[in-house]
Formats: C-alpha cells, sequence, structure tokens
C-alpha cells in the first residue's frame, strides 16, 4: 500500500542517512520526487500532516500525474534535512499551495521518463503510453521500460509551476494513509518515539504563560529534595529555565513534582469578570483601516433603522488531545529533533539561536501530535528537550502533562468586535462600520529563541520579538455587496497571557461577529436570513453555497416541536480571507429554558473548495471544522485567578462529547475547472455563527459573548 512516512525509520536508519545529502533548491524536479530502481516513488513535501489527510490528497496528484498507482507512492514530509523550505503549514494551504508544485513537478518528470522511454525503445515518445509506471509502445505494448529502470540517479532538470493546472486524478476518494499506523499502533505520533538511550525530562514553571515569560522568576530550588529517588536524577538549570532528567518519564514526573522551588511572587492577571473592559481599556498601537468607502457616518445618521452591537470572545485553548511532546539529540557536533511542529524551518533557525549553534549543524524533522490546529506547545516543548540533552549529553524525550499543556500553550487572544450598521427605507443595508479589537494573533517561533517559552526563561536571554501585526484581521472584510463602509483593525498590546496562531486566527471571530449581525440586519428589516444574504451577493458561486445549504437543511419547512424546549435554526455564510474558499452552514439548536441548556442537534454545510482532490479527505477536514467550532462557541474559555491559568483539566476546560456532537450533513460542489482552495480551517469560520444565529431563533435573545450560554430559567420573549 501507499505509505506516509511519519516516524519514518528507526532511529538507527535516520541516523545513517547522509545529512544535508540533497540539493533542495525549489526549482529543481528532484527536490520533489524521487523514484526508486523497483520504481517506488517518494514525493517530498515541506508542508506536514497535521491530521488532515493531506499526505493523502498530495500522494493522488502526483501519482496521477506520473501514471503510477497509488499505492506505489510514499510521502516525506517536513524534514530539514529531506524536504524543501515551504515555511509554515497553515491557513489550509497545503493543497492549494502544494498540490500545484507537485503536479508540475511530476508531470515534469513524466516527460522526461518518456523521452528517455523513447531512446530506449526506439520509438517515437507521441507513440508512447504509461501505466501502473512503464512506458510502452502503444503498437506493441510488450515492449516496455519501467519507470525504475529509466529514473537512473534522477531528473536534473528544473519545471515551472503552472497553478491553474488540472490536476488528473482529482475528484476521487482514497484511503488516508496516515491512519493505518495510528489504528494498528505503530509510531505514528512524536509521543511513539524511542531512541537507544533515550531519557526523560520534565520542566517546572509556574502553571501560567505570559506574553513575556512565565510571569516570574526563579530563586532557589533544593536539589536535595530529590536525593532519595531512584532513576539517576539530574538537575538542569539555565536562568529561570529549571527542568529534571531521569532514566524513565515516571521518574522525571515524581522529581519533578518532588524538587522545592522558590519562585518569585507572580504577575498579576486582570480579574477574569473584567477581562473585557480591560481588553477594550487597552491603548491601541496602531489603527490601521482595512477598507473604506462612501461616507459612513452621514450613511448611519440617514439610515432609516440602525443597529450597533459588540461581540466579544474569551481566551480559548487549543485543547490538543495528547500534550506536547517532542524528542531531541544534541551532542557537540550535530542536533536532531524530532517535533509536531508546523514549520520545521523556522523551528530550526529558533533552536539553533536557542542553542548558540549553526542552523545547518540542525536537523528537525516533524512528527504528527495528537492535534493542534495552529501554534500549540509543540515549538516550545522542542525547545525544552533542545536545553536538556544538550545539558545532558544524551537524547532525551520531553512530555508536558496535561496540566502543562493547558498552562504554557500559546492561546486563541481575547478579542472584541464593534458594528455599526444602518438599512435604508426599503429594508437594504446603507452603511457598514466595523472595527475588530484584536491582539496579535501571530507569535511563533520564526526563527528566533525569544519566541520560543524556554528562549524567555534563558540567562542570557534574547531580546523579545515585535508581535506581527496581522491575523487578528481575517475575514474582518466580508464580501457582500456593500454600500457606505469602513472596516478597520485596532492592534492592542498582547494581552496577560501568551496568545499566537489558532485555526483561522481572526477569521473564526470577525466571520461570527458579522453574521450574527447580518442576521441582526435581516430582523431588522422583517427579511428572511436566506434572502437577506442573497440580496447583498452578486458572486455566483458565493450564492450558489447559501441557496444549496437552505435547500440541502430544509430551511423553509418547519422544525418539529420538542416538549418543554424551544427550537430554532439559523445561517452563516462566509469566503475564507474574502479570496479563497466558499461555505455556508445551517445550524439547528434545541434551547431548553429552565436549565438554561443548549443543544446542537444538526449542522449541514455547503461547500466550495474548487477542484475537489480527495472527497472523503474533504469530508473528514469538514467534520472537524464543525466540532471544533461547534465546541468553541458552546463550551469553551481559558480560566485564571490572580495569578496563574486555573483551567488545568478537561473538567475545568470542557470540550464538546462524543453525546454531544452534532448531526452533520455535507454537501460538496466541486469545480474541477477551478483552482483548489483549502479547506481545514474554512467551515470554522461560519459555524460558530449558525449556532448563534439559531440559539436567536430559538429564544428570541441574541447572544453576544462566546462561549454562548443562557441562564437558567432564561425564556423567549413573547
Amino acid at each position: 500500500m501507499s505509505t506516509y512516512q511519519t516516524g519514518r525509520l528507526t532511529s538507527q536508519e535516520l541516523a545513517a542517512e547522509p545529512f544535508g545529502q540533497r540539493d533542495l533548491a525549489p526549482e529543481r524536479i528532484d527536490t520533489w520526487l524521487a523514484i526508486a530502481p523497483d520504481g517506488r516513488v517518494t514525493v517530498f513535501s515541506g508542508r506536514v500532516e497535521l491530521g488532515t489527510g493531506v499526505a493523502t490528497a498530495l500522494a493522488q496528484i502526483a501519482a496521477a500525474a506520473l501514471g503510477v498507482p497509488l499505492d506505489a507512492v510514499t510521502v516525506v514530509m517536513g524534514d530539514t534535512a529531506l524536504t524543501a523550505n515551504q515555511g509554515y503549514t497553515a491557513g489550509s494551504k497545503t493543497v492549494q499551495g502544494t498540490g500545484p508544485i507537485l503536479h508540475s513537478a511530476a508531470s515534469a518528470a513524466r516527460a522526461i521518463l518518456v523521452e528517455r522511454a523513447s531512446a530506449r525503445l526506439d520509438s517515437p515518445a507521441d507513440q508512447l503510453t504509461v501505466t501502473d509506471g512503464a512506458v510502452h509502445a502503444a503498437r506493441d505494448p510488450s515492449r516496455s521500460v519501467s519507470y525504475g529502470e529509466l529514473a537512473g540517479e534522477g531528473f536534473g532538470a528544473t519545471f515551472e509551476v503552472a497553478p491553474e493546472a488540472e490536476e488528473p486524478g482529482a475528484g476521487v476518494s482514497a484511503p488516508r494513509l496516515d491512519l493505518p499506523g495510528k489504528i494498528f499502533g505503530g509510531v505514528s505520533f512524536v509521543h511513539d518515539l524511542r531512541l537507544p538511550v533515550m531519557l526523560h525530562g520534565r520542566v517546572i514553571r509556574p502553571w501560567v504563560r505570559t506574553p513575556t515569560g512565565a510571569g516570574a522568576r526563579l530563586i532557589a530550588f533544593d536539589a536535595s529534595s530529590v536525593d532519595d529517588l531512584s532513576g539517576n536524577i539530574q538537575i538542569v538549570q539555565e536562568g529561570d529555565f529549571l527542568g529534571v532528567v531521569a532514566d524513565r518519564e515516571e521518574q522525571a514526573i515524581v522529581a519533578a513534582a518532588r524538587l522545592r522551588v522558590a519562585w518569585s511572587e507572580p504577575e498579576d492577571l486582570p480579574a477574569q469578570a473584567e477581562l473585557f473592559d480591560w481588553l477594550e481599556g487597552l491603548p491601541v498601537s496602531e489603527h490601521r483601516v482595512l477598507v473604506e468607502a462612501g461616507g459612513v457616518e452621514d450613511a448611519l445618521a440617514n439610515a432609516s433603522r440602525t443597529v450597533s452591537v459588540t461581540y466579544r470572545f474569551p481566551f480559548q485553548a487549543h485543547a490538543s488531545l495528547g500534550p506536547s511532546c517532542a524528542v531531541a539529540d544534541v551532542q557537540p557536533d550535530s542536533t536532531t529533533v524530532y517535533s509536531a511542529t508546523q514549520g520545521v524551518y523556522p523551528l530550526r533557525d529558533a533552536l539553533a539561536d536557542l542553542l548558540g549553534r549553526d542552523p545547518a549543524t540542525i536537523r528537525v524533522i516533524h512528527m504528527e501530535g495528537a492535534a493542534c490546529y495552529g501554534h500549540n506547545g509543540a515549538d516550545d516543548v522542542a525547545a525544552d528537550a533542545a536545553l536538556l540533552s544538550r545539558a545532558v549529553g544524551k537524547p532525551v524525550r520531553v512530555q508536558w502533562s496535561r496540566q502543562d499543556e493547558f498552562a504554557w500553550e500559546p492561546k486563541f487572544p481575547a478579542m472584541s468586535i464593534t458594528v455599526r450598521a444602518g438599512l435604508d427605507k426599503a429594508g437594504k443595508l446603507a452603511a457598514w462600520d466595523y472595527t475588530v479589537r484584536t491582539p496579535t494573533h501571530g507569535s511563533r517561533p520564526s526563527g528566533r529563541a525569544a519566541n520560543l517559552f524556554a528562549g524567555q526563561l534563558i540567562a542570557p536571554g534574547t531580546p523579545l520579538v515585535t508581535p506581527w501585526r496581522g491575523g487578528g484581521d481575517r475575514n474582518a472584510v466580508p464580501i457582500y455587496d456593500l454600500p457606505a463602509h469602513r472596516i478597520a483593525a485596532d492592534w492592542v498590546p498582547m494581552g496577560p497571557l501568551r496568545s499566537s496562531s489558532f485555526r483561522s486566527l481572526g477569521g473564526f471571530a470577525n466571520s461570527t461577529a458579522t453574521e450574527c449581525v447580518m442576521d441582526e440586519l435581516a430582523a431588522l428589516a422583517g427579511v428572511d436570513p436566506v434572502a437577506f444574504r442573497l440580496q447583498h451577493l452578486s458572486d455566483p458561486r458565493a450564492r450558489a453555497v447559501v441557496e444549496t445549504v437552505a435547500r440541502r437543511a430544509g430551511w423553509d419547512a418547519p422544525l418539529a416541536s420538542t416538549l418543554g424546549a424551544q427550537r430554532g435554526r439559523g445561517i452563516a455564510f462566509m469566503r475564507y480571507e474574502s479570496e479563497f474558499a466558499y461555505a455556508a452552514a445551517v445550524a439547528e439548536v434545541t434551547v431548553t429554558p429552565v436549565a438554561g441548556a443548549i443543544r446542537l442537534d444538526r449542522i449541514v454545510i455547503a461547500q466550495d473548495c474548487g477542484r475537489v482532490v480527495n472527497p472523503d479527505g474533504l469530508r473528514n477536514q469538514i467534520e472537524g471544522n464543525i466540532i471544533q467550532a461547534a465546541s468553541r462557541a458552546l463550551l469553551e474559555q481559558v480560566a485564571w485567578d490572580d495569578h496563574h491559568v486555573t483551567s488545568l483539566t478537561w473538567a475545568d476546560y470542557p470540550i464538546l462529547t462524543f453525546t454531544e456532537a452534532p448531526d452533520i450533513e455535507i454537501e460538496l460542489i466541486d469545480r474541477p475547472e477551478e483552482p483548489a482552495f483549502g479547506a481545514g480551517e474554512v467551515t470554522t469560520c461560519v459555524a460558530g455563527a449558525a449556532i448563534g444565529n439559531a440559539i436567536a431563533n430559538a429564544t428570541g435573545i441574541r447572544l453576544r459573548t462566546m462561549p454562548f450560554a443562557l441562564a437558567p430559567g432564561a425564556n423567549a420573549p413573547s
């Protein structure tokens, strides 16, 4: 069968691979694929598998372009010694960005192989055919030569990317390459990796992560407090960085818990009950008008009806099911790190900065973690493992605890969005004034040790990097036909907790606010929410997803009643980043007023990602989007006290359970003539808004702060 090589070799085989053996210039065919003498094809991708099935989609694209069976393809992803530097795997850009590259490289390789076969078979190239990795003479199929015989030492040629080319083989579901190892207990996750003579480490910090570190300084520790423990306990300290290393993981856990440590008084955190007052009181470090047209103030003043509302979103955790883990082997002349990072090259450069090493001596190999969808703790735990390994001179595996993960991972930042909008006398939009207030959504390592938790704690530390001003404004600009409008972003300093990239970045909040306000305006105009959206959409693909989801959901049919409960239905639409995939959602909820309980019963999705490569893989992505977005909309928020994060367990930070998962129906709009757009974040952005609109439809109560919750006894107005 086809394979996806995560944990692809044993540690001995990895060590035996020639370091830096590949020329990874992106224009070379050999950077992206290789064919072995037995005909097996290896595809190399700088983007990585995050559990979304992209390895399978990329294998399909390459296999179809080459004319080989899918089961002859192996995919290698995210290895600084073997794959090109494609930056971060983020923004639903893997199939969208890497698919055309692989298709073009494979097509160029196929043309070269056919030319070589032409000489070998003494037949014109246009009289040759390719079947299952072999080139045949069309008039005499018995005369053939395999790709393995033709590939030799490689291709030695360059190629140009044809991004609009239609990938052959698209639209066919294929089994996920990454699932067998996960299902049958293979080495699939970085947590599974074991190296010879590997030790285990744990780090010790307060349970909070502020933008500048741990919010406290290390005063002292008592090494004698672990003297009686077994496991050859070693204590590692560099400035405020403190950890223990032991022979076995359970020994390291006991030692970290037993070691007596004194910290300085932690920094005060703002009162959680006053979070949004605090956020909205922060000074604006940069005000940026994203788009503006017409006279917004005059249009609002002349509108027949107006709304002025603010939607608020709390800090949320990635809540990865498996806490972050990494393995590092730091030796005097070389460093190898196994990490679930989304960017092997940026992490490599940050580790070089942290360790004071030449990046060329550091190899970062991606292995999957147990979910991420943004910048969780994967990079930070890699830095922890690297510092501990350097101190003890042996490979060290570090796995955070559940409490560590909830406390230390970078969070989705709290945001607030204020919208003033007005209708004309005909009930159509006359004015739209939108401002998102947001801290940074980007503090990934990006080659700097200061963006690693450990890098903020060692002495001497490195200067902090100015946060990237971006991400929070994602999808602030909708594609509705807006009249007079002004859309702006107010960037504020980082909040009390370290924040960074989270699935869709600001797209989730901005789409929720936009689509909930569109519903509020539809109600003000006395117009059906679907009809109101269609009135303001001229893009035919946008109209198609709205009309499709309404039809599939039975929008005009009444909802069945439930004794003692209220039922409602809501819709939402968006185009991701205003230029890529389209999605629309209809959510159905049941609200029990006596208990204040909200249940998401059903959600229907229509999605247009252009050309669909693997329909089953796309459905998997959409389902994951919906479950996570519903959980964020109804349940999730980080909690803290004066000094520390307190939502440290699943009891304190509940996520949607199996019994709470809704029925999900998906309608894919395949456009094989169009480029493929990414799908990993798109429906995330419509699910929350559809749920909010459904609650309002059921109860008459408009909730504007996530997670959406009703007080017990709340009843809809009569």
